[in-house]
């Protein structure tokens, strides 16, 4: 097969497996994944096949959404790869992406570390997802699909969470931004990256002064 129609294929594949899904984690987020990709690859070396179809199956099937079972979306992908007949040495690239992209991975303290240029190029598109204007928007539309409050002075982020910990919080959203959000600049991989995040960072703090404005009724 070739590789556009595979691309094609895994791209009419993930539309329907997220049709329903939550608006942080569809479609549309794995388009921008995918896209930013791309651009990356602009500027930094990796398999192209690879890196396009890690980007597309990543959040095939989000654990936060599966009682928080990671082997979901590892297995889903390979599973679609092997249908179509995709040499084993890219499924297991591919599938290894998925396994060790997550900012909540970042936090084990043990385990074999795995990475690939194909990896720091998907991992820092979906990271510079999670920032800037659509980062904001996206972690308010997950707080209020979760019935989560916007903001309580009165929890303090905890800025030293396990992994479970993590996933496991139930915190208001503004708190994300302390956990999560801000963090993501230092940890860019890439060196297009890197500058990418710089303005979305930048966008986030001028966001938390113009919201503690407005929250403590100040000028």
């Amino acid at each position: 097969m070739k590789e556009y129609q595979l691309v094609q294929n895994t791209i009419d594949f993930v539309k329907e497996k997220l049709q329903n899904a939550e608006g942080g984690h569809d479609w549309f987020h794995i388009e921008r994944v995918f896209n930013t990709s791309n651009l990356l690859l602009n500027h930094e070396e990796g398999n192209t096949l690879v890196v396009q179809l890690a980007a597309l199956l990543h959040d095939i099937a989000d654990p936060k959404f599966y009682d928080g079972d990671e082997s979901v979306g590892p297995k889903t992908a390979r599973n679609f790869l092997v249908s179509q007949s995709v040499d084993e040495k890219i499924i297991e690239h591919v599938v290894s992406i998925i396994k060790h992209m997550s900012f909540k991975n970042s936090l084990e303290t043990e385990g074999t570390k795995f990475t690939s240029k194909e990896l720091q190029i998907v991992q820092d598109a979906d990271r510079l997802d999670a920032i800037g204007a659509i980062g904001i928007a996206r972690a308010f539309n997950y707080g209020g699909f979760k019935n989560r409050e916007l903001h309580n002075p009165d929890v303090p982020p905890n800025l030293n969470m396990t992994k479970e910990e993590y996933k496991k919080s139930t915190a208001p959203t503004i708190n994300h931004f302390y956990e999560k959000l801000l963090l993501l600049k230092d940890k860019m991989n890439t060196k297009t990256g890197k500058k990418l995040a710089e303005e979305r960072h930048q966008f986030m703090l001028d966001y938390l002064d113009q919201f503690y404005k407005e929250w403590n009724g100040a000028e």
